[in-house]
């Protein structure tokens, strides 16, 4: 009889127990399953995002492609309509940002110069990785270069500090100082970018800016 007791008391404590805690512990299991579903849900959606934005991608290279080949206006205008749709529906990721590169380089190809710089400049807005950013940058110095706008290429490349990119840098600024009619100041820029090459042999073109920058400083 003891037992039974003892058991009918752990029965009635058990209900009583439940009755406090029982919806506290549903809802808090309720919860946990909402977590993990959402949780699957969003994992789901970012694979299927990448996939999406992956054949977009793709897309993009191929009209880029044969618009480059052919000049045909048809599929520079779908290479154009891809990348606005990455840069709309996957703005965040790198495809959206290479896409914005490759329709600055069309768009030089087509010396319209201002807009391959508004599409470096959303690369630049929307965070690029470092090596990204340099890239960038001495795309958008090049450009001025060609549109003649040296001081702005020179205070352009003031922005890039990776020692991978420092020749392409230095020879940079000294192609824009030379236009810019400081041929001093070139030529201290082609030797920086010398001694930044691993191997100064390996830029012929560097060392016949030099050799050009000496004899026309002769003469």
């Amino acid at each position: 009889m003891a037992e039974m007791r003892t058991e009918e008391e752990q029965v009635e404590a058990l209900k009583g127990w439940w009755k406090e805690n029982g919806k506290s512990l549903l809802f808090m299991i309720a919860l946990s399953l909402s977590a993990v579903f959402a949780w699957k849900t969003w994992q789901q959606k970012q694979l299927t995002d990448a996939e999406n934005a992956s054949i977009t991608y793709q897309n993009l290279l191929d009209a880029v492609s044969g618009a480059v080949r052919s000049q045909d206006e048809g599929q520079i205008a779908t290479s154009q309509h891809l990348a606005q749709q990455l840069k709309a529906d996957y703005e965040k990721t790198e495809y959206a940002r290479f896409a914005a590169l490759l329709v600055a380089k069309v768009a030089v190809d087509q010396k319209d110069y201002s807009k391959a710089l508004g599409e470096l400049e959303w690369v630049l807005v929307h965070e690029p990785g470092p090596e990204m950013r340099n890239i960038t940058l001495l795309r958008k110095a090049r450009i001025y270069q060609a549109m003649g706008e040296f001081e702005k290429g020179l205070d352009t490349i003031k922005g890039l500090s990776s020692k991978e990119f420092s020749g392409s840098v230095y020879e940079l600024k000294g192609d824009l100082l030379l236009a810019s009619g400081k041929s001093s100041g070139a030529r201290d820029a082609y030797q920086q970018a010398l001694k930044a090459s691993e191997n100064a042999g390996s830029n012929p073109l560097l060392n016949m800016k030099l050799e050009d920058l000496a004899v026309s400083e002769e003469g």
